[in-house]
């Protein structure tokens, strides 16, 4: 049985069908939700670490996801900005620390070689985790 939902969103249209997702079962299950979004550190080797997001974008991705919880009924919604070098293993860190036991994420339409050159998110999350993952396409 799920007992509190982790949303991992990046503010994109693909991201937004599993913010909707996660709202409406966390709704359906009355369970806390967690909304998070992962500002990906580049460099940092010779010169100084440099986040993707300004935090005016994280800010405004985790209050537009939290928006669309609340009005889904949601009673529970937390926004947690994450900072990591990789966004997949941060999320599945953050699910296993803070006692998510679903994760819910988007994906795009990668296919072939952009697939094999820029990874996907939530290939990586489903094979890392330890509790159930929802890829909402």
């Amino acid at each position: 049985m799920t007992k509190k939902i982790l949303c991992a969103t990046d503010g994109t249209s693909h991201s937004q069908h599993a913010v909707e997702l996660a709202a409406t079962l966390a709704s359906t299950l009355a369970v806390p939700l967690v909304i998070c979004t992962v500002n990906v550190g580049r460099g940092g080797a010779r010169g100084p670490l440099i986040f993707s997001l300004e935090e005016s974008e994280v800010k405004r991705i985790l209050d537009s996801a939290a928006a669309v919880a609340k009005a889904a009924k949601v009673k529970t919604v937390e926004e947690v900005s994450l900072k990591a070098r990789e966004a997949a293993s941060a999320i599945v860190h953050y699910a296993e620390e803070n006692g998510c036991d679903h994760i819910i994420t988007g994906t795009g339409d990668k296919h072939g070689v952009s697939r094999l050159v820029l990874g996907s998110v939530a290939a990586d999350v489903a094979s890392r985790a330890h509790c159930t993952v929802t890829v909402a396409r």
